[in-house]
């Protein structure tokens, strides 16, 4: 396995562990449809959470959620619809970014951006 892919997986995994202890119920993770891709699928309250991680290593080059771009968004909001078509029924859905910053000498930070806007 390439490296940033397993880098890729241990966030992933950091992830779903720090959304089930602050509540959320994780449904399903890596959901794809053809090149659709879905990283973290999870439940809290009445809202379906349809979640897209980022990591850096280094935070000196930025921070994870600003390669959240308007163009991964929108593939972000095609795989949701197939999801939803897939799996009718639910009536609040909410799109949200983990950004996880990994450090040499601490632990990781996280950043938790709920509801994100897209148009």
């Amino acid at each position: 396995m390439a490296s940033h892919n397993k880098f890729g997986q241990e966030a992933e995994e950091l992830a779903t562990k720090w959304l089930t202890e602050h509540g959320y119920e994780i449904i399903d993770r890596n959901w794809t449809c053809g090149k659709l891709e879905i990283d973290i699928i999870a439940k809290k309250d009445e809202f379906l959470h349809f979640i897209e991680v980022k990591a850096l290593n280094n935070s000196w080059i930025g921070h994870p959620e600003d390669a959240v771009t308007r163009g991964k968004l929108k593939k972000l909001q095609r795989a949701v619809h197939e999801y939803i078509f897939q799996n009718p029924g639910h009536d609040w859905i909410q799109y949200d970014i983990m950004a996880i910053s990994f450090f040499k000498d601490k632990e990781p930070e996280y950043f938790f951006i709920e509801d994100v806007f897209l148009r």
